[in-house]
């Protein structure tokens, strides 16, 4: 018998029990819709994190004083003020893989403004700061290097203050708040960058320059951070490597003994967030390919109630010359066309879906080529695998007693 006619028999007996083969395609339906789906999820938040990344600055380093936490143990506050401003020199001097460096001492508490208070974070640092950060000034200027010697109370801020402590409207260039106890005047607006990656808002801060957060608002001797740049991402492992050479000498810390400071890489948070969220999709992928092998199981399930039914269909058509083979394809058949069509209607869903997550939800998502092939493949493995047992049964009916079967 040939395939087409192969085709159309399994094509009239699938017609003809519409109802319940749209019931067997269910859970293929649902399989596959959910694997697109999730996966969709999870690349698109993989996209997300490497666009932020992008962003903050691809080459940026931050170089840290020593945890004030290890192995579970709360440790001095003196390990926390590790970095100094002479620390901040030697680097910018020495480290000539590095294209811009600024020391950062960071604070937090209330800009009030009239009747207006609203939480932030102050950030001191100089001019190389809004380079490493990516920050772009969308109004005024940056403060001069006579204003960062002089811990001169002025500052740029975010959007995000400019809308809740100046209101929607008002040019906030020219005014002064308070931080604390200390008047700001406001010599810059920084152009809007929105959220990153982990939800937290870029354009709520306020830039000043670092000798005025450090002798004014905190009155400390040390820095809370180093931030840097490199000249291209390839020279940034051989960075981190001088930094620590440097580092180490001027703390004097001898060879097998622990820094007292750390040094992290853009590279290095994308390559952990890319891990957590590889893992995060694997996970969603498998869940969601449970309801796969559910409809698989559907599939096994519906194939041997139709050999049943038709045990008798099967042994006329073997008296009439149909050799086991045939009976095999057909029944194999009708279990991958249940499964194809399924996986069809599946993608479509799946595709549907992710839109309607990205559009009402607001989640990040990313359809990729993969994912629907992959369904594609996984659809006609699961039909084959799912309706061979029964299509064999069928195949081996004896046809003297098929046809005898009530």
């Amino acid at each position: 018998m040939n395939i087409t006619n192969l085709f159309r028999i399994s094509l009239k007996a699938l017609h003809s029990n519409k109802f319940r083969s749209l019931l067997t395609m269910l859970g293929i339906i649902i399989g596959v819709a959910s694997v697109i789906a999730m996966l969709a999820i999870g690349q698109g938040s993989k996209q997300s994190i490497q666009d932020e990344v992008s962003k903050m600055g691809s080459n940026m380093l931050m170089i840290q004083p020593g945890a004030d936490m290890f192995q579970g143990a709360r440790m001095a506050a003196s390990n926390t003020q590790t970095l100094i401003l002479s620390d901040y020199e030697a680097i910018k001097k020495q480290c000539a893989n590095l294209s811009a460096v600024s020391p950062m001492v960071d604070a937090s508490g209330q800009a009030i403004y009239g009747a207006n208070n609203y939480p932030v974070s102050m950030n001191g640092v100089n001019a190389d700061y809004l380079q490493i950060r990516k920050y772009t000034i969308e109004s005024g200027r940056m403060f001069t290097d006579k204003e960062i010697l002089g811990s001169a109370k002025v500052c740029l801020i975010g959007q995000t203050i400019v809308e809740e402590v100046f209101g929607n409207g008002v040019d906030p260039i020219g005014k002064t708040f308070r931080f604390g106890k200390l008047p700001f005047e406001v010599i810059g607006v920084l152009a809007e960058k929105g959220e990153n990656g982990m939800g937290q808002d870029q354009d709520n801060i306020i830039i000043a320059p670092y000798t005025t957060v450090q002798k004014r608002v905190k009155a400390i001797t040390y820095l809370n951070g180093i931030f840097a740049s490199t000249t291209n991402e390839s020279v940034t492992e051989q960075a981190i490597s001088e930094i620590e050479s440097i580092l180490r000498t001027r703390h004097k810390i001898a060879a097998g003994d622990d820094d007292d400071f750390h040094v992290r890489s853009q590279q290095e948070m994308l390559t952990m967030f890319s891990s957590t969220t590889r893992v995060m999709t694997v996970l969603l992928a498998v869940i969601a390919g449970i309801s796969l092998i559910v409809g698989g199981i559907g599939i096994m399930n519906i194939m041997y109630v139709s050999v049943t039914e038709r045990t008798r269909e099967i042994g006329l058509r073997m008296a009439v010359g149909a050799r086991g083979i045939d009976i095999l394809a057909q029944f194999l058949i009708e279990a991958v066309m249940i499964s194809v069509v399924g996986g069809i209607i599946g993608v479509a869903l799946g595709i549907g879906s992710s839109f309607v997550i990205e559009n009402v939800m607001k989640w990040p998502v990313a359809i990729t080529s993969y994912s629907i092939i992959l369904s594609f493949v996984v659809c006609t493995f699961t039909g084959v695998f799912f309706g061979w047992y029964p299509a064999r049964k069928a195949a081996n009916l004896d046809p003297i007693d098929a046809i005898r079967y009530e």
